[in-house]
């Protein structure tokens, strides 16, 4: 097969302890899926099924656990938030996948970050627009190093937590989860066959905000670690 330019190279995130890269195929996005964040956002989480929205693969900015990473401050906001969040990669996907045999495609888990231009988010609300660039932007989903399931297990509870310049801003646990990670995974299998190399941010505890450049963000999750950027 002959390209007319060299292909790019495929995102892949760094499997925690090895020199292994885990490569990703879509990046898929849980909305709303903590009870308090739901109302934060002004919604009913009682009332409302799982929704996904995706990411760019390439918008994922790999995060070593033991540095500061430096991530840029996207173009063409004032407004842009942090969003603490447990993703889960798959090593298999099917279709239709049943909640029991859910975790049997989660080759691990990583602490990420959806990053989100606000303003832009909020103007495609009033303007019932897609939230493509509000979600898409470049490095707009940092994340930590996968770690196997064989290594850490399923994480169905444990603190979620992100602080700026050593100030929490949002603390919950995993258990507050509106879905779970297997509920998710069956339930996104009905809508899109799911493959290796799929991942899935899995949703945010309240507290939301905005960061600012010269603000240095670690966002960790119990049993993953941390990791942490100064926004430039």
């Amino acid at each position: 097969m002959t390209f007319v330019f060299p292909a790019p190279e495929t995102p892949a995130i760094p499997v925690a302890g090895t020199r292994a890269l885990f490569p990703v195929r879509r990046v898929y996005c849980v909305g709303r899926n903590y009870a308090a964040h739901a109302r934060e956002m002004g919604h009913d989480p009682d009332r409302e099924p799982p929704f996904f929205f995706m990411k760019p693969a390439d918008a994922l900015q790999p995060v070593p656990a033991d540095a500061i990473a430096e991530h840029a401050y996207p173009q063409m906001t004032q407004n842009y938030h942090f969003e603490v969040e447990l993703v889960c990669a798959l090593s298999r996907g099917g279709r239709d996948v049943t909640i029991e045999e859910a975790l049997d495609l989660v080759f691990g888990y990583a602490v990420g970050l959806d990053m989100t231009r606000r303003d832009l988010q909020d103007e495609a609300k009033g303007l019932r627009r897609p939230w493509a660039l509000a979600k898409g932007a470049d490095f707009s989903g940092p994340i930590g190093p996968i770690h196997p399931v064989s290594q850490v297990g399923h994480l169905a509870k444990g603190e979620i937590r992100l602080e700026v310049d050593g100030v929490a801003r949002q603390t919950g646990d995993l258990a507050d989860m509106i879905w779970s990670v297997a509920e998710q995974i069956a339930y996104l299998s009905r809508y899109n066959e799911l493959f290796a190399g799929d991942v899935i941010f899995t949703g945010t505890p309240d507290g939301v905000g905005p960061v600012s450049r010269g603000e240095t963000m670690r966002a960790a999750i119990a049993g993953l670690g941390a990791i942490t950027l100064q926004v430039v």
